[in-house]
């Protein structure tokens, strides 16, 4: 596939919302997205733009991708979560070892890859390098994955680096082919149907030692053959992005749907409900709250980039309380939409309920709690180092 220089991920990634958005009713009876939207994401260069320039890859930007997966967002949350996964999962692998980078992108940077986060399943040292079982759930993309990393921790005694990590087993990830592992049809879920987030089963598959990498090296952004700053960054500068992004376009995505309905919309009376100083309000208010949250995403990505330098000391904890408040400004602004919808909101075929529920369930992922990342925020500034620069 060849992109001319004019075009941009964030130029294609219109076409994918409006392929998203006609099949988001299949996506939602399926419980996973068409194969329409996939090769629509995949075409669009999503999977493509962490991986290295040498495998073909952009190696692009954070701020980039996150324009391109709000533009996604507003056709299809569960397309834009997919679409934001799959880059982000390319960028794992480029954490592998170069013999093992090589397996991945063999047939090119297109190579759709779906990561298993949390540590799970069992991991043993054998010749040559491991064997993996066991279960890893709520994988998104999985069943249009090419390949997986799986994460698990390592055995007392068996660490790569030959110590542990804060006094804790070492955490590992490993990369293993489609033909590898199988798919246990698990995910049910009120809302992000779409994302076909099932669970990954392997079986006593062995992974060779270059194809396995220290979840520690992607925390710390050393990559072992690229300097691009999308594959040095600490990933304390990236947190949870690749989660709060989508949710940005599906509020959009929800507005527009409740904007034009309402503009037709008559109370019992025969007002124009669209001309209610009430309804005009509710508007502005979730309005300006997801402009609010874009801004705060938008800068997170902007600090990924190095476009922005947080003061000295906060960067650690700065970006993933600005995206956990985000989260909570856009479930603020839906849920307003959603009650201003009327009865006419609640049916099964209304693009705002659905946007509704896709971002109240997006929104309880554990990376995106306020309350964890508000307390960490809270101790750095009332520690002495915080203290030191105003907060």
């Amino acid at each position: 596939m060849s992109y001319d220089n004019m075009s941009t991920i964030v130029a294609r990634a219109s076409q994918v919302a409006g392929i998203a958005a006609r099949h988001t009713e299949e996506a939602e009876a399926a419980r996973r997205l068409s194969p329409q939207v996939v090769h629509a994401v995949r075409d669009a260069g999503f999977a493509r733009h962490f991986v290295p320039v040498a495998h073909g890859g952009t190696a692009g930007g954070f701020s980039e991708l996150t324009s391109a997966v709000f533009v996604v967002g507003q056709g299809c949350t569960s397309a834009a979560w997919a679409a934001s996964l799959s880059a982000y999962a390319g960028r794992y692998a480029a954490f592998l070892p170069a013999e093992g980078q090589a397996e991945i992108w063999a047939d090119g940077p297109d190579t759709m890859v779906a990561a298993a986060l949390m540590p799970s399943g069992r991991a043993e040292r054998v010749a040559g390098g491991w064997r993996l079982s066991g279960e890893w759930k709520y994988i998104s993309g999985v069943h249009f994955a090419d390949w997986a990393l799986a994460c698990a921790a390592v055995p007392d005694g068996q660490s790569v680096d030959g110590q542990s990590v804060d006094g804790r087993p070492e955490v590992r990830y490993f990369a293993v082919p489609k033909a590898d592992f199988t798919i246990t049809d698990s995910w049910f879920s009120v809302g992000m149907r779409g994302t076909g987030s099932d669970t990954l089963v392997l079986s006593d598959v062995h992974v060779p030692e270059h194809r396995t990498l220290a979840r520690s090296a992607v925390h710390a952004g050393r990559a072992p053959a690229s300097d691009a700053r999308c594959h040095i960054v600490p990933m304390y500068a990236v947190n949870s992005l690749p989660f709060a992004a989508p949710l940005v376009g599906a509020v959009r995505g929800a507005m527009t749907a409740w904007v034009e309905r309402t503009a037709s919309r008559v109370d019992r009376r025969g007002r124009a409900v669209s001309e209610m100083p009430s309804t005009q309000i509710s508007l502005a208010r979730s309005a300006a709250e997801v402009d609010a949250a874009e801004l705060l995403v938008r800068r997170t990505a902007a600090v990924a980039d190095g476009t922005e330098t947080p003061p000295e000391g906060e960067a650690a904890v700065r970006g993933a309380r600005d995206l956990a408040l985000a989260v909570e400004l856009l479930v603020s602004a839906v849920g307003r939409v959603f009650r201003t919808s009327g009865t006419s909101g609640q049916s099964a075929t209304d693009p705002v309920q659905r946007f509704w529920r896709d971002v109240n369930s997006a929104a309880s992922h554990v990376a995106l709690s306020f309350e964890s990342t508000g307390a960490a925020y809270g101790a750095w500034a009332l520690s002495g180092a915080g203290r030191t620069k105003p907060v």
